[in-house]
């Protein structure tokens, strides 16, 4: 016991009893309740897009601060976008395991196949809007995929809404639009579909797309709306197509947001709650909703801009599935020689997309 805790005078009516009485309750006050302003731990969250996206403005901000009011400011997350720390967005799951971050937002598909449940989700074809498909990945990463991060907590799995084309010259309607087109594909699988459609295709992080369609490298690229205002894409593309609202999506990337396991450990029991009910099913649900909601507004970006949308049929889009099979085909192979039922999985995400789509 200190020399702040001993007691101090009795004063006139105060026996030793009540004095020790006091003490004893203020001992066992709440830890929230008798805690500073100052935080007691600063935890860094790095992040690949730029300030401005919205990503980290209407997600990672509000979600910091409601972290700090719910851990009474004991919990601070200082927030690095645009790779401050340094490295390439594929280096993001191990900048979290080393603890060279402490959380982050990741892409599996920037480090193809080395988390291959996590990665399902964004075969071609595999999306229905973006908060139903969140709810989907997560249950199946909850079924499929808890040893994927390893040295990590997971703390959401959620993805964007469907992937449209947004090119310089021209619709993309059905296969042949596609023939000698220069596409930025947005990850491996829907990259080989796309050449298996005739069309070239590169593959960079999305942080590098505004150079490729600038000097001409790529004629356009995949990508959902939400993205769009971020990098101005509405100025460096004319053209929009997107499947129509009865098919399925073209594609859609996962996400995962995890923290460093031993950062976790290292918390207090009240302070492990408070990360706990901030993440979980219900968080990434809400990062698909509001991934929803940020597709409306990369929308609205693309109609002031006057550009031209289009829609690719249901019919041309059921072809395309079809024609993706010996995707789908490989990617259970993949997930076979991993050791994991790669049949079942693909079933059970479809099953899960199916329902979703009902409800």
């Amino acid at each position: 016991m200190t020399n702040s805790m001993k007691p101090g005078p009795v004063k006139p009516g105060m026996t030793r009893r009540t004095v020790l009485a006091g003490m004893g309750a203020a001992l066992a006050t709440p830890a929230f309740l008798t805690r500073a302003n100052a935080a007691e731990v600063t935890l860094r969250l790095h992040s690949m897009l730029p300030a401005p996206a919205p990503m980290n403005t209407q997600f990672f901000e509000p979600w910091i601060e409601e972290i700090r009011t719910a851990s009474e400011g004991a919990i601070n997350i200082e927030l690095y976008p645009s790779m401050q720390l340094g490295g390439k967005p594929g280096q993001l799951p191990d900048q979290v395991r080393q603890g060279i971050c402490d959380i982050s937002w990741t892409l599996p598909v920037y480090s193809p196949d080395r988390f291959p449940v996590a990665e399902t989700l964004a075969l071609p074809f595999m999306v229905t809007n973006a908060e139903k498909t969140s709810i989907v990945m997560h249950k199946l990463m909850d079924e499929f995929g808890q040893g994927e991060y390893p040295g990590t907590k997971t703390l959401a799995f959620h993805t964007h809404d469907g992937g449209k084309f947004h090119t310089r010259e021209g619709l993309i309607q059905t296969a042949a639009d596609l023939k000698g087109q220069k596409l930025r594909a947005p990850n491996q699988a829907v990259g080989k579909m796309l050449d298996m459609m005739g069309v070239e295709t590169v593959f960079f992080p999305v942080t590098e797309m505004v150079v490729g369609l600038s000097n001409g490298v790529i004629d356009g690229c995949c990508l959902p709306y939400e993205v769009v205002p971020a990098f101005k894409l509405q100025e460096l593309t004319k053209f929009t197509s997107a499947p129509a609202p009865a098919a399925r999506g073209l594609y859609a990337n996962t996400f995962s947001l995890i923290m460093n396991q031993r950062a976790y450990d290292g918390l207090s029991d009240d302070l492990r709650k408070v990360i706990d009910d901030a993440s979980g099913m219900a968080l990434s649900q809400r990062i698909g909703r509001q991934f929803d909601a940020f597709e409306q507004k990369g929308k609205e970006a693309v109609i002031a801009q006057g550009n031209t949308i289009g829609e690719i049929s249901a019919e041309e889009v059921a072809s395309w599935r079809a024609m993706a099979e010996p995707v789908y085909a490989e990617w259970t192979q993949k997930l076979n020689d991993r050791g994991l039922d790669g049949a079942a999985i693909l079933a059970r995400a479809n099953a899960l997309l199916d329902a979703g789509q009902q409800t």
